[in-house]
């Protein structure tokens, strides 16, 4: 397995576990806003073969607000 593989299988799986948490009644959603964007940032790069090798992140639609 490549060296970032299990990083980035287990950050992608706590933020999945995040998204349910914070659909529950009673979640505290502060919580929710504090870590998501931690666990978002600390993503290693993709292990190769996630995405076609002629992928460009920055090619697609404009987003809304977007210049």
């Amino acid at each position: 397995m490549c060296p970032n593989c299990e990083d980035f299988a287990r950050t992608v799986l706590l933020l999945g576990q995040l998204a349910l948490y914070a659909d529950m009644a009673g979640a505290d959603l502060d919580f929710v806003d504090a870590v998501s964007p931690a666990l978002a940032v600390s993503l290693p790069e993709p292990p190769s073969g996630v995405f076609p090798e002629d992928y460009d992140p920055d090619d697609g639609p404009a987003y809304p607000g977007d210049a």
